[in-house]
């Protein structure tokens, strides 16, 4: 499922809280990207059909729920980004971030870590 970045803040308001009415989820968004409500409500009508949140009523207000999961989501970008740019493949992407950027310490041990776990298993 396409999710567009403006729509994933709508998805992360409802991944961290859910079930919330529009005016909590205009709540939720609107101060920090200056979005209006008829913005927000724009986002929560593209999401609702393209079925990645519901809407329920609940004591007489209707309340969103996400249907996608974060961890679904989370999954479909990272795949997209590594076949868009590195043919599927990890090690450049990998290899692209330690190139041009600093790691820390720790990341570098997460990283080991990993990969004697993934030797283990292989």
């Amino acid at each position: 499922m396409n999710i567009t970045q403006a729509e994933s803040r709508i998805m992360d308001a409802l991944w961290v809280k859910s079930p919330l009415t529009a005016d909590e989820v205009v709540a939720a968004v609107a101060g920090p990207q200056g979005w209006g409500e008829a913005t927000v409500k724009t986002l929560i009508n593209r999401l609702l059909k393209r079925k990645a949140i519901r809407s329920e009523r609940i004591d007489g207000r209707v309340r969103y729920v996400p249907l996608l999961q974060r961890a679904d989501y989370v999954q479909a970008e990272s795949q997209g980004l590594l076949d868009r740019l590195f043919e599927g493949r990890l090690t450049p992407l990998v290899a692209h971030f330690a190139e041009h950027r600093t790691l820390k310490p720790d990341e570098i041990r997460r990283l080991r870590k990993l990969l004697d776990a993934l030797d283990d298993d292989g």
